[in-house]
Parts: structure tokens; sequence; C-alpha cells
């Protein structure tokens, strides 16, 4: 029987490419919308701890230090594109502490 393909993710923090269950996703959701394009809830940007969380996705090791430099280099905000305040950056280091 033939072997399934294991997918390979590139952590934001060292780079290097890794299984996908080995890391951690950070997921940006996307905006609600109304027919004439106003925005009714802005996207928000969490840690997918499943998986299966719909939007855009970023991948991360589970280690604080990949976090940090992630953080430091702003490569969250490049792969979102948006500016991300630094409320969201510490609840996603208190979650990943604690999951750690």
């Amino acid at each position: 029987m033939k072997q399934k393909k294991q997918p390979l993710r590139k952590c934001s923090g060292c780079g290097e490419m890794k299984d996908k269950r080995e890391l951690i996703r950070v997921v940006k959701s996307p905006e609600n919308k109304d027919e004439n394009g106003n925005i009714l809830a802005p996207a928000i940007i969490s840690l997918d701890l499943t998986g299966k969380k719909p939007g855009r996705g970023a991948y991360l090791c589970k280690s604080l230090d990949c976090f940090e430099k992630a953080r430091k280099a702003r490569r969250f905000e490049k792969s979102f594109k948006c500016k991300i305040p630094e409320e969201v950056y510490e609840t996603m280091q208190s979650e990943l502490e604690s999951n750690g």
C-alpha cells in the first residue's frame, strides 16, 4: 500500500521546514462583511491548536524562542498583511506557555 505524503510547513520563527503536525497554526479569521462590503466584524488573529479554524494561516514551532523570533521580525504582520496589536501577541504568548 502506498504511504501518504506528510505535508511540510515552514516555521515563521526559525524558518525550518517541519511536519505540519509538529507545528502550531496561527490563524487570521476572515472579516465578516455585509452586502455593501462594509466590515461588520474585523478579522481576529489567534492560535489554532486544532488546525481546523477557517482563515489565513502561518505556522510556528511549539517553542517560545521561535515565537519571540517571529514577533521581533514581524513575520506574522507580513504573513497576514496587517498591524497586530501588542495585546494579541501577549494573548498568543500566554496560550503558547500554557500549552507548551
